[in-house]
């Protein structure tokens, strides 16, 4: 088995969450699904929530790519990425008919975040679809600048390369963030560290209806893993062992 890996990065992040109504914005720990399939949709040129049409169910880029198995390796120190309040000012005309029209905003923003993903190659979606991001991220092109969450967030993508996957025989440990459901921790830890758990609840799909966030619990941790079912894709790259979700 076959997979696209790069390495994606930037100085800072905002991908925000949508169940806050207090007067500061939110962010994931991490870049999920969604974010991560509508960076690969701007690297091609597929369209986004602006040019989705009234008869389409959801987003072109989304359209094209949902089908798609992500692997994500936080490469912050045990999963965490610093996180920052920034104050600024939205100055627009309709940002705010108070205070002749300026609105102080409040976002927490990531700092320095950076992942290493793998896409597997598995026939998943449209064949010349992966052959073009292929290229795209082997050879440092884009149709459109990616961004992480926000366009105030440049997005870096580097060391694009294909990879070989092989089977994993014994899985005692994942590296990658994973779908908590139906694995079972054990005890002690993977790499005689002091034992570390990370848990978000993270969007990985959108509903049909409205095109709202569906969200999937995921964990990175230390622990050693005791079981796990049979409809996790794991897979061996080198010394790394990757959750497919």
């Amino acid at each position: 088995m076959k997979a696209v890996a790069f390495t994606l990065k930037g100085r800072t992040a905002f991908f925000k969450k949508p169940d806050v109504n207090v007067n500061t914005y939110f962010t994931y720990n991490n870049v999920h699904k969604i974010a991560l399939f509508g960076i690969l949709g701007a690297i091609i040129g597929l369209g986004g929530y602006i040019q989705q049409k009234q008869e389409m169910k959801y987003p072109e880029f989304y359209e094209k790519l949902n089908n798609l198995k992500v692997s994500i390796v936080p490469k912050g120190y045990r999963g965490y990425f610093v996180k920052k309040i920034q104050v600024f000012n939205n100055s627009v005309g309709y940002a705010s008919k108070e205070d002749g029209g300026n609105l102080v905003v409040r976002e927490q923003w990531l700092e320095n975040p950076s992942w290493d993903i793998y896409i597997l190659d598995d026939n998943s979606i449209d064949d010349k679809i992966f052959k073009k991001f292929k290229d795209y991220i082997l050879n440092r092109k884009c149709e459109y600048i990616p961004y992480l969450g926000k366009n105030d967030h440049s997005a870096q993508i580097e060391n694009g390369r294909v990879v070989t996957l092989s089977e994993a025989l014994k899985v005692n440990y994942i590296d990658s963030l994973f779908s908590s459901s139906d694995i079972e921790l054990g005890r002690g830890t993977c790499d005689g560290e002091e034992p570390y758990f990370f848990r978000e609840f993270i969007p990985y799909a959108l509903s049909e209806n409205k095109n709202f966030y569906e969200f999937k619990e995921v964990v990175l941790t230390n622990h050693k893993l005791k079981s796990y079912n049979n409809s996790q894709i794991i897979y061996r790259s080198q010394d790394k062992i990757l959750a497919f979700i």
